[in-house]
């Protein structure tokens, strides 16, 4: 259910907000993927921010996606051909 809400996010360029342990988080996704541990993560910029961050899935709570909002990646985002 997350990754479907993230992958949605990500290819529509919509910003997210979300609970990451008791922090509130408004995120540009940019991408999934899993981290050395295997835990899957996603990468994104936090907004107002210049910096980059990953994310863990297993701490992320109450995903919204705040359609009023679009974004264009500080980072190229690659797209999967296949």
């Amino acid at each position: 259910m997350k990754t479907n809400i993230f992958i949605d996010a990500i290819r529509n360029r919509r910003n997210l907000k979300f609970l990451y342990s008791t922090n509130e988080i408004t995120l540009e996704p940019y991408y999934i993927t899993k981290d050395r541990t295997g835990k899957k993560v996603i990468y994104g910029r936090i907004k107002s921010t210049n910096e980059i961050r990953k994310f863990e899935y297993g701490r992320i709570a109450n995903i919204r996606v705040i359609s009023s909002a679009r974004f264009s990646p500080r980072i190229p985002l690659a797209s999967k051909v296949v």
